[in-house]
């Protein structure tokens, strides 16, 4: 196994019994887990993961945000805070600390650059993911928001293998009916693994245009509320496209956190509030 392939530093083996416990022991001071996944590359799920964190932190809620999409860790970038390096103390891994106090751990903060590929098998990847939530002092949180990678593969069955109770899934999408297809098995898995569906979330919608007050519809239109209507979940919003999105993406920053007024902000404020009337509803 060359240099690339080994889990860095941080990542140390420990006995499994051990780790489940730690775990178990981290767990439960959190009081809730969602899932933000999608069954396709390329719909903006880091970039939703990310600025949802910081909607839901905004409502007076402390946060955590898991990256665990280990071959493109971009949320730490989206909230501005790439390239920061994890330390350890008595009481654990300590997590970096993103907008409204949201700490976040992600690979990004252990490669050495941008460059380095990560190289790991499934078993890597599932000890990883545990060192995570077992070694990580996350402290008290009222939710811990988790990014997947695209699909159903390794790291969403490791997560629903360590995480006893997983309060909800968000599905991403973007308004085509090739996204769609491809997004409905991330529905099913999470139907399958008996997590609630929170909903669908549609980005990359619509450009609203500033000149004409038009509205376009530039990847479709109608097909996520088709497909919420065939899988019988809810859609939760949609965020239109703005060049201040890309913009901020490119340089680091957080977008909800620096334009709170715009309308994708806002969107984004309307999906947190659901999402919190959801699962504490559901607690309730």
């Amino acid at each position: 196994m060359n240099k690339q392939q080994r889990p860095p530093q941080a990542i140390r083996p420990q006995g499994p019994r051990l780790m489940d416990l730690k775990v178990e022991s981290r767990l439960k001071n959190i009081k809730h887990k969602i899932i933000v996944m999608s069954g396709k590359g390329g719909v903006g799920k880091s970039f939703f993961a990310s600025n949802l964190s910081m909607a839901i932190a905004s409502l007076n809620k402390s946060v955590g945000l898991l990256d665990v999409d280990f071959h493109g860790p971009s949320a730490p970038r989206m909230l501005g805070i790439s390239g920061t390096r994890l330390f350890g103390t008595e009481n654990g891994i300590e997590p970096a600390i993103g907008p409204f106090g949201i700490k976040v751990v992600s690979i990004d903060f252990i490669v050495p650059d941008d460059s380095s590929p990560i190289v790991w098998r499934g078993a890597i990847k599932h000890n990883a993911i545990r060192q995570f939530l077992a070694d990580v002092n996350w402290g008290e949180l009222d939710y811990l928001v988790i990014d997947m990678p695209p699909g159903t593969g390794d790291e969403p069955l490791s997560i629903v293998q360590l995480i006893n109770k997983i309060d909800g899934a968000l599905i991403i999408t973007i308004p085509s009916n090739v996204s769609a297809s491809i997004v409905k098995r991330s529905i099913r898995f999470a139907k399958e693994m008996s997590i609630p569906v929170i909903g669908l979330v549609e980005n990359m919608s619509y450009f609203h245009c500033p000149d004409s007050g038009k509205s376009y519809f530039i990847f479709g239109k109608d097909s996520t509320e088709k497909l919420a209507k065939e899988m019988g979940v809810d859609l939760v919003g949609k965020i239109p496209l703005d060049p201040r999105i890309a913009e901020s993406n490119d340089i680091g920053e957080p977008f909800f956190f620096k334009y709170p007024d715009t309308e994708a902000s806002r969107s984004f404020t309307k999906i947190a509030e659901k999402v919190v009337n959801f699962i504490e509803k559901e607690k309730s």
